[in-house]
């Protein structure tokens, strides 16, 4: 079964991410032929938009094959690493398209799903969304641009979701900005049936956006509750330890659960991603991307990465073993080497487009 699809009807690009028992997991062959097709399509007349989507009901990516990178990483940590470089090229060439793109979002999306369709010109999500980046729970960082655009969310919104993981639902993610539209899943396929309708010549990101409107059906967000508590704790922060502090002097239920998801991470994991997430928020989006590829090609050595995927996906304890295994240990001499310029190696984007979607 082919992993990836790609059709052409009435203007558009449509591209099926399809490995649904592995809830449409991204892997490097599907992000070799997504790119190439991308740019295919970027100077191809007869498509004038793009529409990702997933194949099944669970999820619409779930992520990055993980499995494969924990496998990989431990015999080849730098050759695993390139599976990053092709990925953030087709994550750069998404957000530099010059055409509409589309993502229609149902089930689970993670990790590259979010690289897939964060920076689309037009984001659906339905009501079965579970979206996350809950990478420092096996000792990752948010990557696929998780630095650019978390920071940007506003308030301490962005860098809350980078260090817990938190999950969020379809109304949700539209209040949080991640979204444009929500649109009940037993809706998508009519949804896809108008904007196929709406015609080759008459095919714009105004046009697009009208369609998708009439099927938008806003909703009450629980994120919105917490939201106050959420920008006191995560906006001024100086560093995790004071986010840490800060809950405990708090209390109540939200500072409670939150200290409980911070205590389950890497501590390594959780010192990077509030580094890449400072920083990130003066970057534009390709530095992003380099800042982060230099941050997982020191990851994938290990151990944290190794450890976490081990207890979570491998042997499924839910009991990683962190080093350092609390934050005391995880100095600026430990973290500094994972920013590091990495001269030849450093990642290149050179997928040839630099006009800004939308």
């Amino acid at each position: 079964m082919e992993e990836v699809l790609f059709e052409e009807k009435e203007g558009w690009g449509i591209i099926t991410l399809n490995r649904p028992k592995a809830f449409n997991a991204l892997t490097w062959n599907m992000c070799r032929l997504m790119l190439a097709r991308l740019k295919e399509w970027v100077t191809d007349d007869e498509i004038r938009a793009v529409l990702i989507r997933g194949e099944g009901e669970k999820a619409f990516c779930a992520g990055g094959d993980i499995r494969w990178l924990y496998e990989t990483s431990q015999e080849d940590p730098h050759g695993a690493a390139e599976f990053f470089r092709t990925e953030y090229n087709l994550n750069s060439l998404i957000h530099h398209y010059p055409k509409p793109y589309v993502a229609l979002m149902h089930g689970v999306v993670m990790g590259g799903g979010v690289g897939v369709s964060i920076s689309a010109s037009t984001r659906i999500v339905s009501d079965t969304l579970t979206w996350a980046m809950p990478e420092t729970g096996i000792g990752m960082v948010p990557d696929v641009g998780g630095s650019y655009f978390l920071p940007r969310l506003g308030g301490g919104l962005g860098l809350y979701l980078a260090l817990t993981g938190h999950r969020l639902n379809g109304t949700d993610s539209v209040y949080a900005g991640i979204a444009t539209h929500h649109v009940p899943y037993e809706q998508f396929e009519a949804l896809e049936e108008a904007l196929a309708g709406i015609g080759k010549q008459d095919l714009t990101q105004k046009s697009i956006d009208a369609c998708v409107a009439t099927f938008d059906k806003p909703g009450d967000t629980a994120l919105k509750d917490s939201r106050a508590q959420i920008d006191q704790q995560f906006s001024v922060p100086q560093s995790v330890e004071d986010i840490i502090e800060a809950l405990g002097r708090e209390g109540g239920a939200f500072a409670e659960k939150t200290l409980q998801s911070l205590g389950r991470m890497s501590p390594t994991a959780l010192k990077l991603t509030y580094e890449e997430v400072q920083r990130g928020a003066d970057m534009t989006f390709d530095e992003c991307l380099i800042m982060e590829f230099a941050l997982v090609r020191k990851i994938m050595e290990g151990p944290d990465f190794h450890e976490g995927v081990r207890a979570q996906i491998i042997d499924k304890d839910r009991n990683p073993k962190w080093s350092p295994e609390d934050l005391s240990g995880v100095t600026d001499d430990l973290t500094a080497p994972y920013f590091a310029d990495l001269g030849q190696n450093a990642l290149r984007l050179d997928h040839g487009v630099t006009k800004q979607a939308g």
